[in-house]
């Protein structure tokens, strides 16, 4: 019994030893994380708005859940919402982030600009972790093919594009580039229905 106690004892300390080790690990790197995830979500922005000067974190408003899903959107999410100004405060568009669930190799997490008349300004992926050689050919393959596209809503195609409105899927990847396409229609659809769809300057 005493023995038992000793090792119960000899645990509970270095249970409690671990634990502040890693309060003091955490409270010294959050900052840092911080600071670079905050310069990360900046430089995206700016990528994706290149003539935008500032930009300002909007209240995220869910989308109606029916017509989400009726839209076929089950597995894309809207995780946040910037709107891009110009140097005098003017509204040039939106940053939508949005996460896929329907990759290949799990989530793809982009940020996609989105000017008032609805044109896809440009988009930035900032996560992914699809199959070396095919899905991570997202980068080089799909995104410049949505910059500066306007459409409703976008299709993939695998004996090439022929319209505004189609993608030239990825050679070997049609998972991944159905998880891309089904995001940014996702974030176009939300733009249309949340955020006025850009009815106002058409």
């Amino acid at each position: 019994m005493k023995e038992m106690m000793k090792n119960t004892g000899i645990m509970l300390v270095i249970t409690l030893v671990a634990g502040l080790i890693l309060g003091f690990v955490y409270q010294v790197t959050k900052e840092p994380i911080a600071v670079q995830n905050a310069k990360k979500k900046q430089e995206a922005c700016q990528e994706v708005f290149q003539d935008a000067v500032s930009f300002e974190k909007m209240e995220l408003v869910e989308p109606d859940g029916a017509s989400w899903a009726a839209e076929g959107y089950e597995q894309e999410q809207i995780d946040e919402v910037m709107s891009a100004l110009d140097d005098s405060g003017s509204l040039l568009g939106y940053v939508i982030t949005v996460t896929s669930k329907e990759g290949y190799g799990g989530d793809i997490q982009f940020a996609m600009g989105i000017r008032m008349d609805g044109t896809v300004n440009g988009m930035s992926i900032l996560d992914i972790a699809e199959t070396a050689g095919l899905g991570m050919r997202a980068e080089d393959v799909l995104k410049p093919q949505f910059a500066e596209r306007k459409a409703d809503k976008f299709e993939y195609t695998k004996s090439g594009a022929t319209s505004e409105d189609q993608i030239d899927a990825i050679s070997g990847a049609t998972i991944t580039t159905r998880a891309v396409t089904n995001g940014v229609n996702a974030g176009l659809y939300y733009f249309q229905t949340e955020l006025g769809g850009g009815s106002e300057n058409e």
